[in-house]
C-alpha cells in the first residue's frame, strides 16, 4: 500500500508543507493584532526564532535612505552587539543581504573569508553561524531579517526556504504597521494643530486661517516644528514670544 502520509488522504496527518502554511497563516493573523510598529517588530523576531530551523536569536535591521543602519528589534542583547560589529566594520551578512542579495548564509565564522573583520568579533560574542534575508525595499528604506546561532552549520536549505517565506509575511506586516503608525501620527498632529487654532481663535477672536498663520509664523521664527508649537500652546497656554 502506498504511503499517503504526505497527502490529503492521510487521515489525521498533515505534510510539512501544510504545517508551514498553517504556521505562516497564524503568524500573519497574530502580527495584525499588534497595536503599533514596535510591537509588530518584536513579534516578528520572536516568531522567527520559533519558526525558522536553526535560529537561536533574531533581529531586524533597518537602513534609512540607504545610509543610516540600526537594529530596530532583537530577541537578546547579544544580537545588538553582533549587529553593531557589522555596522562598525561595514561588513557582514546583514549588510550584504540588505544591499546586494535576498538571502545570505554564513555557515562557519571560523572559516568564513568574506567578512574577516566582522567574523572575528562575532566569534568572540559566541555566534558561530548566521542567516540573513532582505526583508523589504521601499523607496530608499531597506531592511533585513537576521538569524543567529551558537552552532556551526545551523542553517540549511529548509532554513532558507522557510525563512524566505517567513520574511515575505513579516515584510507585509511590517509595512502595514509602519503605515498605520504614520497615519496615527498624522492624525495626532492634525488634532494638536486644530486644538491650538481653537485656543487662538477664542482668545484673540481670529478666523481659522488667521490662527493658523499665527502658528505658522511662530514655527518659522522659533525654528520649531509647527506641531510642536501647537502642542506647547495646548499644554502651557502660551505661544512662543517670537511669534509676536
Amino acid at each position: 500500500m502506498a504511503d499517503d502520509s504526505g497527502s490529503n488522504g492521510g487521515r489525521g496527518r498533515t505534510s510539512p508543507r501544510t504545517d508551514l502554511a498553517v504556521t505562516l497563516s497564524r503568524l500573519a493573523r497574530s502580527l495584525q493584532d499588534n497595536d503599533n510598529a514596535d510591537d509588530t517588530l518584536r513579534a516578528i523576531v520572536y516568531a522567527a526564532v520559533d519558526t525558522i530551523p536553526g535560529a537561536h536569536y533574531a533581529a531586524l535591521s533597518v537602513v534609512q535612505r540607504r545610509r543610516e543602519v540600526r537594529t530596530e528589534a532583537g530577541t537578546d542583547e547579544l544580537v545588538y552587539l553582533v549587529d553593531q560589529a557589522q555596522y562598525e566594520t561595514g561588513q557582514g551578512p546583514c549588510l550584504d543581504a540588505v544591499y546586494q542579495q535576498r538571502t545570505v548564509r554564513l555557515s562557519d565564522m571560523s572559516t568564513e573569508q568574506r567578512w574577516p573583520e566582522f567574523t572575528g568579533r562575532a566569534q568572540e560574542l559566541g555566534v558561530r553561524s548566521m542567516l540573513s534575508f532582505q526583508l523589504f525595499v521601499q523607496h530608499d528604506n531597506l531592511g533585513a531579517l537576521n538569524l543567529y546561532s551558537r552552532q556551526l552549520d545551523a542553517f540549511d536549505g529548509d532554513s532558507e526556504h522557510i525563512g524566505l517565506l517567513f520574511a515575505t509575511h513579516a515584510a507585509v506586516a511590517m509595512s502595514g504597521a509602519q503605515q498605520q503608525d504614520h497615519l496615527n501620527k498624522a492624525l495626532a498632529a492634525r488634532d494638536a494643530i486644530g486644538q491650538a487654532k481653537g485656543i487662538l481663535m477664542e482668545r484673540h477672536r481670529l478666523t481659522a486661517d488667521q490662527a493658523f498663520s499665527v502658528l505658522a509664523r511662530a514655527s518659522q521664527e522659533s525654528n520649531i516644528r509647527l506641531v510642536e508649537v501647537a502642542r506647547a500652546l495646548n499644554e502651557t497656554g502660551q505661544l512662543d514670544r517670537t511669534a509676536g
